[in-house]
């Protein structure tokens, strides 16, 4: 006979399925369904959730921490391509394709998800047209950072590219402390994590943020990013376009 614990469990699972975007608008009816097939893994702080090359085909949701996206060069070399967090899914393209994951994923600090089976994943986005909708717009959403990001490598040097893609996770993590100036963006990276965003050194990084500190700009505080001056910020990246570009002789 189910207790009163039981009877609860089932709500509250569909109220935490209601924070993903992904499930934001499907109905309480299919998030029960959806809840019976996910099972809950915690990793350690610097823990791989999966390797690139591997054959593993599972869906994840974060509940809570960070997951680091990064890729392997043939010498060995990474080079990070994202941070997810609460309530963001990751893993969703080997879980599609059922090709060798394209990337590896890395626990930033401890961290709690939600795991699928393909085939279990598969099978919802058959059955409720809403979710394959909603996948579809997930999906867009991250062929646009893919593609700011890539706009960024084009266009910028090394320093102008780890000032835009801090930007670009301040709009999305950022805490704001003065309005339209001062944020704080804990993503809970060392320095060599930042350098990977940009193929650098660490210790490039390391007087960089001491250059961006006296001028003003950006501090670096264990793990946290503290812009200092956001307008000052966005003209010091966009400056770097011309000198990046005038560096090009023909």
């Amino acid at each position: 006979m189910p207790t009163a614990s039981s009877g609860q469990t089932i709500p509250r699972r569909v109220s935490l399925l209601q924070n993903v975007p992904l499930f934001a608008d499907l109905n309480k009816t299919d998030l029960g369904r959806l809840v019976h097939d996910f099972h809950l893994r915690v990793y350690n702080k610097n823990e791989a959730i999966f390797h690139q090359g591997d054959m593993s085909r599972e869906l994840y949701i974060i509940l809570k921490g960070k997951i680091r996206i990064f890729k392997i060069s043939p010498a060995g070399d990474e080079t990070s391509l994202n941070i997810f967090a609460d309530y963001d899914l990751f893993g969703e393209l080997a879980t599609i394709d059922q090709k060798p994951r394209s990337a590896s994923a890395k626990a930033v600090v401890r961290t709690t998800l939600l795991v699928m089976a393909h085939s279990q994943f598969e099978a919802h986005v058959q059955a409720m047209p809403q979710l394959a909708l909603s996948l579809n717009r997930l999906l867009t959403q991250k062929l646009r950072w893919t593609a700011a990001y890539a706009a960024a490598v084009a266009q910028y040097d090394a320093a102008a590219r780890l000032l835009h893609i801090l930007l670009l996770f301040n709009e999305k993590f950022g805490e704001e402390i003065v309005p339209g100036k001062q944020y704080v963006l804990d993503l809970s990276l060392n320095q060599t994590d930042l350098a990977s965003f940009v193929g650098a050194r660490r210790e490039w990084v390391n007087r960089l943020m001491g250059d961006w500190r006296k001028r003003g700009l950006i501090d670096y505080d264990a793990g946290k990013i503290i812009i200092l001056d956001l307008p000052r910020v966005e003209q010091e990246r966009d400056g770097r376009i011309e000198g990046f570009q005038d560096e090009v002789k023909w």
